[in-house]
């Protein structure tokens, strides 16, 4: 036991003789083990990273029918980047049920259409019958008006007789006219309701053949096409839905493509609720797009909502803010969806002393940085002035052209 405790012992007292010696190579050789960076006197910018997307300002999107059905089948749709020309068909749908109603809607028409020509024939008949026993009843009216021309040469009981006859003659022909007014008037509210019946049978057609013109959307004008994602397709763990494809079903009134106008371009994204009240209208802003890595495009903030909405992407849920970029450049190559990255100047300082985040430690609750003299490590405290993303203005504690550590000597060494 106490030799196995003595070779413990020996083991540590070699490690930490070690440790110790790899400390001194270490601050002796550090310029050379460590990496380093010079202090410069230069600008300071304080930039605030965003990730958004390109949007035209101006798009024209092509929906599906608010009518038609709720589950509208796919069955022709342009290829999404594709240029298409002005009246070029970008998505049809199938118009099977529409075809069908269309077919039923057209059968009504003519039914009512023969109805209103036999309503017509009728009104002809029930008048012409009324008219003609108006006629008889005036007939009627007169012989018993020469009957009783005479009536002063016959026996009193006799004229009588005849003047009663043409009372009752008259009144038949007062009751035939009436009748002729209310054939008149019934015929024409038949015939009346036969034309609305036809009405709104021809009404049923012109709408079902306005649902068939919407089942086929065509480009407004000439210009890329972008196929929209179907959010009905999405999946719950995805982090984005997938492009309409044909074959796929769509709910009435859904965003199928869209055809943007990119003559003038804007990135809109959202800003976290901490950083709201730092960003400002007209502050500057470069713009890299991943599809575009060779180019940083400038621009500066339009505007910023007045009020934060939910992101349920993260888990708590986030409270953010839109904003939206005006982009000043442009480039052919831009496609309304694509990815980008935003940096927003917060701050600038000029003729200032200016070292890379990673180049402050804190020690004890104070910011020091480690310089490099020689062969040796000099821990020196600095006072920052300001202090950003990437980089940390100092107001004192460091001299430009000094060359210090972007690690600590402890940490390179472990």
């Amino acid at each position: 036991m106490k030799r196995s405790r003595v070779v413990v012992a020996l083991v540590l007292l070699v490690v930490a003789a070690g440790s110790v010696a790899a400390v001194t190579r270490l601050r002796r050789g550090g310029s050379t083990t460590l990496p380093t960076t010079v202090v410069a006197r230069t600008t300071f910018v304080d930039y605030l990273q965003l990730r958004g997307e390109i949007r035209p300002v101006k798009s024209t999107v092509l929906s599906a029918p608010m009518s038609g059905g709720s589950d509208l089948l796919i069955l022709k749709l342009g290829r999404n980047g594709a240029v298409v020309d002005a009246g070029e068909v970008v998505v049809q749908f199938d118009t099977t049920n529409q075809q069908r109603t269309l077919e039923q809607k057209q059968s009504e028409l003519k039914q009512a259409e023969s109805e209103i020509e036999k309503a017509v024939a009728e009104q002809r008949r029930r008048v012409q019958a009324a008219a003609t026993a108006l006629e008889q009843a005036k007939s009627a009216v007169a012989r018993a008006r020469l009957d009783l021309e005479g009536a002063d040469l016959r026996p009193r009981v006799e004229a009588e007789h005849f003047r009663i006859k043409l009372v009752d003659a008259e009144e038949v022909v007062r009751e035939a006219e009436h009748k002729v007014e209310a054939e008149r008037a019934s015929s024409a509210a038949d015939v009346a309701s036969a034309r609305q019946k036809r009405d709104k049978a021809s009404f049923d057609v012109r709408e079902t053949e306005r649902t068939m013109a919407g089942m086929t959307l065509k480009a407004p004008a000439k210009g890329p096409l972008t196929i929209l994602p179907n959010r009905r397709a999405a999946n719950a763990f995805a982090q984005s839905a997938p492009e309409f494809r044909t074959g796929d079903r769509a709910f009435f009134g859904a965003q199928i493509a869209e055809l943007p106008d990119l003559s003038n371009i804007q990135m809109t994204c959202r800003i976290d609720e901490v950083d709201r009240a730092r960003v400002e209208r007209g502050r500057a802003t470069l713009i890299r797009v991943d599809a575009l890595p060779d180019r940083e495009l400038k621009g500066t903030v339009k505007d910023i909502s007045m009020m934060a909405r939910p992101d349920f992407t993260t888990f708590p849920p986030t409270r953010n803010f839109d904003l939206t970029v005006a982009v000043g450049d442009n480039d052919s190559r831009l496609r309304s969806g694509m990815s980008a990255s935003a940096r927003i100047e917060m701050d600038r300082l000029n003729g200032v002393i200016v070292v890379p985040a990673t180049a402050v430690f804190q020690r004890g609750g104070a910011a020091v940085t480690f310089v490099i003299k020689g062969s040796a490590i000099e821990t020196r405290s600095v006072k920052v002035l300001r202090r950003g993303r990437d980089q940390i203005a100092l107001a004192d504690g460091l001299r430009e052209g000094e060359r210090i550590s972007l690690k600590e000597p402890e940490e390179a060494l472990r």
